[in-house]
C-alpha cells in the first residue's frame, strides 16, 4: 500500500481527516470533561468551570490573526507536527497538576497555551481539506472532519476521565492522551502536501540578498492572503456565511458544562465518562456523518439553521424532563448527535465559501467567529446554572438560539431584497 497520490491525480478519502483532527478534539475534551469534573470535585463551582472553558476557547476566537503563518511559511505537515507535539505537552502538563482551587490559575494558563498549540494543528488540517476536496463532496468531508473533532473530544473526556478515576497513577491518563495526539500524525504520509510557488531568483543570490528577497516574498504572500480574506468578507455570500456562524446557533455550549452540572441529574462519574466520553463521542461522530451527508443535498446554510432549531428543542425537552441519571444519559447523547450535525454544517458552510486560496486564514476567520458564541454562551449558561439552576441554563441556550435564528432570517431577507435593487441600478 502506497501513500496518497497528489491531489491532481487522486483525492484521499476524507476518513484521513478524521484521524488528523482527533488531537484537537482530545485537547478540548480533556478540558471540558476530565479537568472540569476533577475541578468540580476539588471545590470549584459551575461558573468557575465555565470560566476555564472560556479560557480554552479564547485562542480559538483570535486564531485568524496567526492563521496566515500556516498559509505562507512552513509546510502544512510541518505545522501539524508542531501543533501535535505542543498539544500533547500541554495535556500532559495539565494532567500532572492537582485539580483544585489553589492550582486553578496555573491550570488556566496551561489550558490557554495548549489551546494555542492546537490551533496550528487544526489550521494545517483545514488547509489540506480545502485543497483536496471537490465542491460537491465538501459536506461529506466536513462530516468526517468534525467526526474526528467531536470523537476526539469523547476520547479526551471519556477515556481521560475514566482513567483518571480508575487508575492509581495520576500521570497515566494525560500521558496516554498525549501519546494518542502524536500518534495521529502517522496519517500524514497518506495525503499529499499542496505545493507553493517558489521563486528561483533567491538561489543565485548571496545569503544577505537571498534573505531580503525571502522577506519581500513573505510580505507579498501575506498581503495576498489578507486581500483574499477581505474580498471574501465583502461579498454578500461571505458576509451571510460569516453572520450565520457568528450567531449563537448550534453552539453546543451546554456540552462543555455537562461534567460540571451532572450533579443536578444525580449522574455518577462513570455515567459522565460514558455518555460524555465514549458513547458521546460515537453519538457526535455519527451526527457529524449524517449532518455532512445532508449538507451535500440541502442548502448548507439552511441545514445549519435546521440543526440549530433541533438542538434548541432538545435543550428545552431536557429541561422539562425529570432530572434523573437516565434522562441525563438520554438527552446528552441526543444533544451530542445534534451537536455533531451542527458542527458538520458549520464546516460545510465555511468550505463552500472560502475556496482554496489562503485556505487556513479564510477558514479560521469562520472558526474564530464561530468559537466566539461558544465562549460567551458557556459563560452565560454557567452563570444561569449557578444563579437559577439546571433548567434555566438550558432555557437560556434555547432562547438565545431562537433569537439568533430570527436575526439571520431577517438579514437574509434584507439581502435578498437588496440584490435585485442593486442589479437594477
Amino acid at each position: 500500500m502506497q501513500p496518497a497520490a497528489p491531489a491532481a491525480e487522486h483525492s484521499p478519502h476524507p476518513f484521513i481527516f478524521l484521524f488528523l483532527i482527533v488531537p484537537f478534539g482530545v485537547s478540548s475534551g480533556f478540558v471540558t470533561v476530565t479537568l472540569a469534573y476533577q475541578l468540580t470535585r476539588g471545590g470549584l463551582d459551575a461558573s468557575q468551570i465555565a470560566a476555564l472553558v472560556a479560557v480554552s476557547f479564547l485562542p480559538q476566537t483570535w486564531k485568524f490573526l496567526w492563521a496566515p503563518l500556516v498559509d505562507t511559511t512552513l509546510s502544512r505537515k510541518a505545522w501539524y507536527w508542531i501543533g501535535a507535539v505542543l498539544t500533547a505537552v500541554g495535556i500532559l502538563a495539565c494532567g500532572l497538576i492537582p485539580a483544585d482551587a489553589r492550582s486553578f490559575p496555573l491550570l488556566s494558563g496551561l489550558v490557554f497555551l495548549a489551546s494555542v498549540a492546537s490551533t496550528f494543528l487544526a489550521m494545517s488540517v483545514e488547509a489540506l481539506i480545502a485543497h483536496h476536496t471537490p465542491d460537491h463532496l465538501k459536506g461529506r468531508a466536513s462530516g468526517w472532519f468534525q467526526a474526528g473533532n467531536l470523537g476526539g473530544g469523547g476520547l479526551g473526556g471519556g477515556a481521560g476521565l475514566w482513567m483518571a478515576q480508575h487508575l492509581s497513577a495520576a500521570w497515566i491518563s494525560p500521558a496516554a492522551l498525549a501519546v494518542s495526539c502524536v500518534a495521529c500524525a502517522l496519517a500524514l504520509p497518506w495525503i499529499a502536501e499542496p505545493t507553493r510557488a517558489r521563486s528561483r531568483a533567491a538561489a543565485s543570490l548571496d545569503a544577505r540578498a537571498g534573505l531580503r528577497l525571502a522577506i519581500d516574498q513573505q510580505w507579498s504572500r501575506l498581503l495576498a492572503v489578507l486581500k483574499d480574506l477581505w474580498a471574501m468578507v465583502r461579498s454578500q455570500r461571505g458576509f451571510l456565511a460569516l453572520l450565520v456562524v457568528f450567531l449563537p446557533i448550534t453552539t453546543g455550549a451546554a456540552s462543555n458544562l455537562w461534567a460540571a452540572v451532572a450533579d443536578s441529574w444525580r449522574a455518577s462519574a462513570d455515567t459522565v465518562a460514558l455518555v460524555n466520553g465514549t458513547l458521546g463521542g460515537i453519538a457526535s461522530a455519527l451526527g457529524c456523518l449524517a449532518g455532512g451527508f445532508f449538507c451535500d443535498r440541502l442548502n448548507r446554510k439552511a441545514a445549519y439553521l435546521l440543526y440549530g432549531v433541533a438542538q434548541a428543542l432538545c435543550a428545552v425537552a431536557m429541561a422539562l424532563a425529570p432530572h434523573t441519571e437516565s434522562m441525563f444519559a438520554v438527552f446528552t447523547l441526543l444533544y451530542a448527535v445534534l451537536n455533531g450535525m451542527g458542527y458538520a454544517a458549520f464546516s460545510a458552510v465555511a468550505l463552500e465559501t472560502i475556496g482554496k486560496s489562503a485556505a487556513a486564514t479564510q477558514y479560521n476567520a469562520f472558526a474564530s467567529l464561530s468559537n466566539t458564541p461558544i465562549m460567551y454562551m458557556g459563560l452565560v449558561e454557567g452563570w444561569a446554572y449557578t444563579r437559577f439552576g439546571a433548567s434555566a441554563m438550558l432555557y437560556a441556550e434555547a432562547a438565545l438560539a431562537a433569537g439568533a435564528i430570527v436575526v439571520f432570517a431577517s438579514a437574509s431577507s434584507f439581502a435578498a431584497r437588496r440584490r435585485p435593487a442593486l442589479a437594477a441600478s
